[in-house]
């Protein structure tokens, strides 16, 4: 009998299509005969606009795809096993084992109710049978491998409870915990600052080199791919239409859309802000503080102290931007203004102090005050239509006298974000991640309000469309006369809308000037080393380098 010779790659994609059934519709087909493989230790990335198939083909490789996906031809191979064909068994023991995935949303992939110690040792107990004393200490090791400060003091923490960026990395602990030999990673740096993704990246590369992990890295960040990846593939309406060693796509790109997209990206400056602009908005000293609860009392025995004697101003048609690593206040700053969380401080807005109102008294103000989150798939109702979201703000306020005001009202906002209105009876799945923003920014804009408080709206998106939404957003500050608080962690898309920017680090402002002045000298240590993170990343793409 001849022996069986062991495959050469550790994942092989043979010809795999992806088709999601609709009754409306019949087959819609995500990916096309889409073939790569990857070999142990390897990195390869999947790049390409939003819509382009590169998380339908990744969530294939662990059939993680709704009832509605089928797979018409093709095949996934790991180490010689098809994974389209193992029964549910089989497959659940390669999951969080030999096989593990890091999405891009961690805040709708971690269960709420559970604190982080229990996720990551469910997993633990499930694939390795760690628990009690063993278990703790491997997930203390865990969280101290992937960065995670005061680890044993988060153990007990919920997913609430932690930024952005602090969550991922419970994620990628969680993926990494039983070692895999292959690391499916969806966007997982979108979430997270520029100094936190070079940080995950280099631990990325470290834990390849010592656990030989090969990666399927997903992302639209072009830096991204050039600082991690050995080979890239370029996914176009679910075909793959160039693929290559990272150094030569990028130097000698042969298809015409990978040249566009190695040439998008966010461009132009701030509008400028009329001399005699009135302040539309000012606040602080600002303090939000969270109280730490211990024992079994819970007594308070110390403070989180999120926003820390924060001031500031917003002139009507100005944008004021907020930087600063994961966890340096600048959403609670945000929430803070808009009155969504408490706080101590002076805040005036159109001349009032807002800072004692009630939630009734502030109803009425949240016509000229709006905000758009950074994650539109979890801020938009899946239940509810598009025509239904936008108008929501309508209905509230009494903004329109009939329904037929109200929807053409909202065709008008869709119209204004560059949505056909003839699409305001779909849900909210059934648009791309870029269309999605669009239809959060129509709700925000739709009671024509004067400020908006704008939380990661572009970290999600790819650049193409990054590019599009920032376009967007100065377009209607111009036509409309609205001021923005722009909290980003782009630091290219902050030079190419802000006009002032305040820089944060553990809830205090640390610089603060006009942009130009921010970019072009920055004063502070920390204020550098969220520059050069951010410009080590897109080295090969900046626009405008920072000088040293």
């Amino acid at each position: 009998m001849t022996a069986k010779v062991p495959p050469t790659q550790l994942l092989e994609v043979q010809d795999l299509s992806v088709a999601f059934r609709s009754r409306e519709r019949g087959d819609t087909l995500a990916v096309d005969r889409v073939s790569f493989s990857i070999a142990k230790g390897e990195t390869l990335a999947l790049v390409g606009e939003s819509g382009s198939g590169k998380s339908v083909t990744a969530l294939s490789i662990l059939r993680l795809l709704d009832g509605a996906a089928h797979h018409p031809g093709g095949k996934i191979l790991f180490r010689g096993e098809d994974i389209l064909s193992l029964s549910e068994r089989r497959l659940r023991e390669i999951r969080g084992a030999d096989i593990t995935m890091v999405f891009q949303e961690p805040m709708t992939s971690l269960n709420p109710l559970h604190t982080i110690q229990r996720q990551i040792g469910e997993v633990l107990q499930i694939h390795r049978g760690l628990t009690g004393r063993p278990a703790r200490a491997r997930i203390l090791e865990l969280l101290d491998l992937v960065g995670l400060r005061d680890a044993e003091r988060r153990l007990g923490a919920y997913p609430h409870e932690l930024s952005g960026g602090q969550r991922q990395r419970v994620m990628i602990a969680m993926a990494l915990a039983c070692e895999p030999d292959l690391l499916v990673a969806d966007e997982p740096t979108t979430a997270l600052d520029v100094t936190v993704q070079a940080q995950i990246l280099t631990l990325l590369a470290d834990l390849q080199k010592r656990l030989g992990m090969a990666m399927l890295f997903i992302t639209h960040d072009l830096g991204i791919v050039q600082r991690i990846a050995d080979r890239v593939c370029v996914m176009l309406q679910g075909r793959i239409v160039e693929a290559g060693p990272v150094a030569e796509i990028f130097s000698r790109p042969s298809h015409e859309y990978t040249r566009r997209l190695i040439a998008s990206e966010p461009k132009g400056r701030a509008n400028p802000v009329p001399a005699e602009a009135k302040n539309l908005l000012e606040a602080g000293p600002l303090k939000v503080w969270f109280p730490i609860r211990e024992g079994l009392l819970r007594r308070t025995t110390g403070h989180v102290k999120a926003v820390n004697g924060v001031a500031l101003r917003v002139r009507a048609g100005e944008t004021v931007g907020v930087v600063g690593e994961s966890g340096s206040g600048k959403t609670t700053l945000g929430l803070a203004l808009l009155r969504l969380t408490g706080s101590e401080g002076p805040i005036v807005f159109l001349g009032r102090s807002i800072e004692g109102f009630t939630p009734g008294a502030m109803r009425p103000v949240r016509r000229d005050m709006q905000v758009v989150f950074q994650d539109p798939y979890g801020s938009l109702s899946p239940r509810m239509t598009v025509s239904d979201i936008v108008a929501e703000g309508l209905v509230v306020q009494g903004a329109a006298k009939s329904r037929a005001e109200r929807t053409a009202i909202v065709a008008k906002a869709l119209q204004d974000v560059g949505l056909d209105p003839a699409t305001m009876d779909r849900y909210p799945h059934e648009f791309s991640g870029g269309q999605r923003q669009r239809i959060a920014i129509a709700r925000a804009i739709v009671l024509k309000p004067r400020f908006v408080v704008l939380d990661e709206p572009t970290s999600a998106l790819d650049r193409s469309v990054q590019a599009q939404i920032v376009t967007l957003l100065r377009d209607l500050q111009r036509e409309r006369g609205l001021a923005y608080l722009f909290i980003s962690h782009d630091l290219k898309v902050v030079r190419a809308l802000a006009n002032y920017v305040l820089v944060m680090q553990n809830g205090v402002v640390v610089e603060e000037g006009s942009a130009d002045a921010i970019f072009t000298a920055p004063k502070t240590e920390y204020t550098r080393a969220l520059f050069a993170a951010a410009f080590d990343l897109a080295s090969e793409t900046v626009e405008d380098p920072v000088p040293a």
